[in-house]
C-alpha cells in the first residue's frame, strides 16, 4: 500500500500548475483528490479545467471529484466540504493551493485587485481549513499545507513594488502559524510550503513573463516535497516554513537535475519571491 491510498486531499484550485502537479503525485499513491475550483471551461490563457485536472487524476490511479466553485463563496466551500465527506467518507488533508497574483505596485493598484488577492489568499485559506477542522480531527494522520512563503519582516520584501501581494500572501503564512498552535493538541500538522526557485507554469509565464520559464524548476519539485511532508506523522511536523529543495534534500535527494528546465545551471536558477541566496 502507498502513503497516501485511501487518503482523502481537498485542494482548492489545482486545475492547473503545481496544485495540479501536487493531485497527480498523490493520486499515484491512490489517494482520493478533491478539487475545489472555479475553472470550468478553457482559459484563453491558461491551460486546463477542473474536468482535465480530475480526469488525469483518474488515470494516474486516483479518486477525482472535481468541484466547480469559488472559495470566496462561504455556502460553496462548506458545500464541497461536505460533498467531499459524502463522497470519501471523511477528510484526511487539506491542501490551500488557490491563490491570486498581482505585482502592480502602491500607488497604481486598484482596490479590485486588492480585495480579490485578499478574498482568495488570506481568506479562502482560512475558510477552507475552518470548515474542515472537525474532519482534521478525526482523521489518522490529518495535514493542513498551505502554499505561502516563510514569515519575514524585513522590508524589503515589502518595498519590491507588489506591497499588496506581500501581504496576501502572508497572510495565508499567519494562518499556518495560528492554526498549527491551536491543532497542535489535537495532532493535526499545519505547515506551509515554498519553492526556492520560481517554478514553471503558464501562470508564471503569463504574469511573471515568459522568459523566466528557462532559469525556473518544474511543478514536479513541489510535488514530491509536498508528498514528503503530507506522509510524515501529523503529531511530529506542524508549524513549519518548508521550501522545496530543503524537503528533498532531508530525505535524501541529491540530484536536482531532474526538476530544471533544459539544460540551466542550478547556479543560473531564478531565485523565487521571500528567498534569500543561500
Amino acid at each position: 500500500m502507498s502513503a497516501l491510498d485511501g487518503k482523502t486531499i481537498i485542494m482548492s484550485g489545482g486545475s492547473r500548475g503545481i496544485g495540479q502537479a501536487i493531485a497527480l503525485r498523490a493520486a499515484a499513491d491512490g489517494a482520493n483528490v478533491a478539487l475545489l475550483a472555479k475553472t470550468g471551461e478553457p482559459h484563453p490563457k491558461l491551460p486546463g479545467t477542473i474536468y482535465t485536472a480530475a480526469e488525469a487524476i483518474e488515470k494516474a490511479g486516483g479518486h477525482a471529484l472535481p468541484i466547480l466553485g469559488d472559495v470566496r463563496d462561504d455556502e460553496g466551500v462548506a458545500a464541497a466540504v461536505a460533498k467531499t465527506v459524502e463522497q470519501f467518507g471523511g477528510i484526511d488533508v487539506v491542501v490551500n493551493n488557490a491563490s491570486a497574483i498581482d505585482l502592480t505596485p502602491t500607488d497604481q493598484v486598484s482596490m479590485k485587485r486588492y480585495d480579490l488577492m485578499q478574498d482568495i489568499n488570506a481568506r479562502g485559506t482560512f475558510l477552507l481549513s475552518k470548515l474542515a477542522i472537525p474532519h482534521l480531527r478525526a482523521a489518522a494522520n490529518p495535514h493542513i499545507l498551505t502554499l505561502s512563503p516563510p514569515i519575514s519582516l524585513d522590508e524589503k520584501w515589502f518595498t519590491a513594488g507588489h506591497l499588496a501581494y506581500s501581504i496576501a500572501k502572508y497572510s495565508m503564512s499567519l494562518v499556518t502559524v495560528g492554526l498549527a498552535a491551536e491543532l497542535r493538541q489535537d495532532g493535526v500538522a499545519v505547515n506551509s510550503l515554498w519553492p526556492r526557485t520560481t517554478i514553471d507554469t503558464a501562470a508564471i509565464r503569463n504574469v511573471v513573463g515568459a522568459e523566466l520559464a528557462s532559469r525556473s524548476r518544474t511543478p514536479a519539485i513541489m510535488a514530491d516535497a509536498a508528498h514528503a511532508i503530507l506522509t510524515k506523522p501529523s503529531r511530529e511536523v506542524t508549524g513549519h516554513f518548508f521550501l522545496d529543495d530543503e524537503v528533498l534534500r532531508a530525505e535524501g535527494v541529491t540530484d536536482f537535475a531532474k526538476y530544471r528546465i533544459g539544460g540551466t545551471a542550478e547556479e543560473d536558477l531564478q531565485l523565487d519571491f521571500w528567498v534569500d541566496p543561500a
